[in-house]
């Protein structure tokens, strides 16, 4: 059998709030260890969470006090839930039950959650390849602007012609080394 172990993740947003009452509900339900870190949740580098993530085994449960704690989207909490699992561990939630990859009826809850979210990320795809070809069909041109005009690239290719690199057209124009040498 696995050695398993809790380990406990609390984050509060701003240096001016406590953990205390997350580290004691932690504590409670008998983590090992408690990562901790005063840090928004909108950032997605998280030093501490990265190493809570980092140190889970086999068998382990990731527990949080609540899942606003650990993620900020469905997308963020279906991507750590992703890493948790490809480590072989488990997410437990607190305060949302239903948040508890430990069990059965949580597990299928974050499947369809993941399978949601999917669904939305592949409309959103077909909406915009939709929309893409539509301005083609329409003639309107796709991505940036051309940072130089029609007359411009005809003297590219003019001063090209007439033996001068790429580098000193790029600086005659302002413009990158790499513009100058897309341009036929």
């Amino acid at each position: 059998m696995y050695n398993m172990k809790s380990i406990g993740y609390a984050r509060v947003s701003t240096l001016g709030q406590t953990l205390d009452a997350q580290l004691e509900k932690l504590g409670a339900v008998g983590c090992s260890h408690v990562f901790q870190e005063k840090v928004s949740g909108a950032v997605r580098d998280r030093p501490e969470l990265k190493s809570a993530l980092g140190s889970l085994t086999e068998g382990d449960v990731l527990v949080v006090t609540r899942l606003d704690r650990l993620a900020r989207s469905t997308r963020d909490l279906l991507d750590i839930v992703h890493e948790i699992e490809n480590r072989g561990a488990k997410l437990k939630a607190l305060a949302d039950s239903w948040a508890d990859t430990t069990t059965p009826t949580g597990k299928l809850i974050l499947t369809v959650l993941g399978g949601l979210a999917e669904f939305e990320r592949a409309l959103i795809a077909e909406r915009t390849a939709e929309g893409r070809e539509q301005a083609r069909r329409d003639g309107r041109h796709l991505g940036r602007p051309s940072k130089l005009n029609s007359y411009q690239r005809r003297t590219v290719v003019k001063m090209r012609f007439d033996g001068s690199n790429n580098a000193e057209i790029a600086r005659v124009f302002g413009v990158s080394r790499s513009t100058i040498s897309r341009i036929k």
